[in-house]
């Protein structure tokens, strides 16, 4: 095995053993130099499987390379390079080696080949991202990234468990199309559906995501939801269930979104929304809806990151991301007000930017296949998103009512690193042929038609003038310090409550069994012994025959408490 025939992803994961070692400018530039090693090594790769050996009789694949699997191999890899140049600043090492080990995990579950190694890599994003939370190095933060991490290694026990009924039934480890068909790959599509977020399996990200540290949500929002869609692509392209879960997914967030207070977790709302559309086109299954789903992953982790980077650089300056404590700061801030409107009209859709020529491909793919329900829920929810996310994000910021606050502008690599990414975000939606030409699929698509355009321009001006109206006559939710719980609530307040109540009745069982088990004892030396007084039973004089009898019944029930 030579290492043209390694995952890329091990340069990182090998790379940020180095970099606690390194010290100043020397270690920033090896920590840039490493994604770009990683993407050389990924541009010169054949298609094809390399890196296979076997073990315990059966077949890995470390290294699967196709057009699906390279597709998300760029993007974590331009992901990976501009985390890290938006972290420059930083000195910590513990979130530095967890970035790269983080992204180099991820980029090695995109390419194995086999359900072993997916599931090595797949618990590795776990175990490594965790410590981007606790970096926050406060009890709230160690709290949040406990549960963050249960639910993920929950997630990588049921792939575990999946994977072995199917080893059982076919005798197969490959990682491909698994559908539901079976118990195993029902518990496989429930392990992704958590990473995926999923209704109900959702607010680990809401939890987790606005508690990590400013560089460390910018890791989180580029590689574990957007790995969950790599292997749903992979494993259910086509299951029609997986329509009405991403439809559920890409509207109700909507509605937590409007009354949430911290714009991160906003931003952690929007990020679900954005996924139910790629899960949507997933469900669909057809080439045109799994390219859309793939590129708007793909245009999802630059608009999304860059959002994630803006507010990260609020929150850096002013020690807040709280919409309540905001406003005014494009005074001070007036760079990285910019690319925050730039990542808002993105995620919005809007012609010439990124959103528009990846979204409108699952729209229309729902729309040829008569899916006209999730359509236009769908529709509905890019409304939504513009209302919550690209109006009311960059609104309570940079604008809205003025704070006081005056701040310095990001440090220069945080605006170098957002400058990239909105460039990024520009050139995808002005020239999206490069981006078609890496899809899974022949691409024969044309986004700028006069129905997409006049269609999403439609949706723009009437979210900003519903937006305009509510904030105008006062009917826009005002923004409360606090945190709202949805389904959180259950593992956040009722699953501890359930168990403090479990546990206190345990201990009062015990004491009663105590107290029991004591008047017994004494009721029965009172009445059977009679200790008490000269008459007592052991004062009195017995006779050897009835002493025999006592002697043989005790040991006859004891041989039958033996045997038995």
């Amino acid at each position: 095995m030579t290492i043209e025939h390694l995952s890329p992803g091990l340069i990182l994961i090998v790379g940020a053993v180095l970099v606690p070692v390194l010290r100043g400018h020397l270690r920033s530039a090896y920590m840039l130099l490493l994604p770009v090693l990683c993407g050389w090594q990924m541009l010169n790769l054949e298609m094809g499987e390399f890196g296979t050996f076997t073990a315990f009789d059966y077949s890995l694949v470390m290294l699967r390379v196709d057009k699906l699997s390279l597709v998300f191999g760029y993007i974590f890899t331009i992901a990976a390079f501009l985390s890290v140049f938006y972290a420059l600043h930083i000195r910590d090492t513990v979130q530095q080696v967890a970035g790269l080990s983080y992204a180099g995990a991820a980029i090695c579950a995109v390419f194995a080949g086999d359900m072993v190694s997916l599931f090595v890599f797949w618990e590795l994003t776990a175990l490594t991202s965790v410590f981007l939370i606790w970096a926050a190095r406060s009890e709230r933060a160690y709290r949040t990234g406990m549960r963050y991490l249960v639910i993920q290694i929950t997630s990588g026990v049921l792939l575990l468990s999946g994977a072995i009924l199917i080893v059982g039934e076919t005798g197969s480890i490959t990682f491909s199309q698994i559908g539901i068909d079976s118990l195993g790959g029902k518990l496989i599509l429930l392990s992704f559906g958590i990473k995926a977020a999923f209704p109900l399996l959702h607010n680990w990200l809401q939890d987790a995501y606005p508690e990590a540290t400013v560089t460390g949500t910018v890791f989180l929002s580029a590689f574990t939801t957007k790995l969950a869609i790599y292997a749903l692509a992979r494993g259910y392209p086509g299951t029609e269930m997986l329509i009405w879960i991403g439809a559920t997914m890409a509207v109700f967030p909507i509605f937590y979104a409007v009354i949430e207070n911290d714009l991160r977790r906003v931003l952690a709302y929007c990020l679900n929304n954005q996924l139910g559309f790629m899960v949507v086109g997933v469900g669909i299954g057809t080439d045109l809806a799994l390219n859309g789903a793939v590129s708007h992953a793909f245009a999802g982790i630059l608009y999304k990151g860059l959002l994630f980077m803006t507010m990260g650089a609020v929150l850096y300056r002013a020690g807040t991301a709280n919409g309540s404590d905001l406003g005014g700061l494009y005074k001070s801030m007036p760079w990285t007000t910019t690319f925050c409107i730039v990542g808002a009209a993105s995620i919005s859709g809007m012609p010439l930017l990124g959103g528009f020529v990846t979204k409108s491909m699952i729209l229309t793919a729902a729309a040829e296949e008569g899916h006209w329900i999730a359509w236009t829920v769908l529709v509905f929810a890019s409304a939504g998103v513009i209302y919550h996310s690209a109006i009311k994000v960059p609104y309570l910021a940079f604008f809205a009512q003025d704070s006081g606050k005056r701040v310095q502008e990001a440090p220069l690599n945080m605006l170098i690193a957002m400058g990239i990414t909105a460039f990024l975000c520009v050139a995808i939606g002005v020239y999206p042929d490069p981006l078609y030409a890496i899809l899974p699929y022949a691409v024969n698509y044309v986004p700028y038609t006069t129905a997409h355009v006049i269609t999403m321009l439609q949706l723009l001006a009437f979210a900003t003038l519903g937006f305009a109206l509510l904030q105008r006559y006062g009917f826009y939710p005002q923004e409360l310090r606090g945190i709202n719980l949805d389904t959180d609530w259950i593992y956040r307040r009722l699953v501890p409550r359930t168990v403090a109540a479990f546990m206190r009745s345990l201990v009062q069982a015990r004491d009663e069994l105590r107290r029991w088990r004591s008047s017994l004892a004494t009721y029965l030396l009172a009445r059977v012994f009679h200790y008490h007084g000269p008459r007592g039973i052991l004062a009195r004089t017995w006779a050897i025959s009835g002493a025999a009898l006592w002697v043989m019944l005790l040991l006859g029930g004891y041989l039958l408490v033996y045997y038995l």
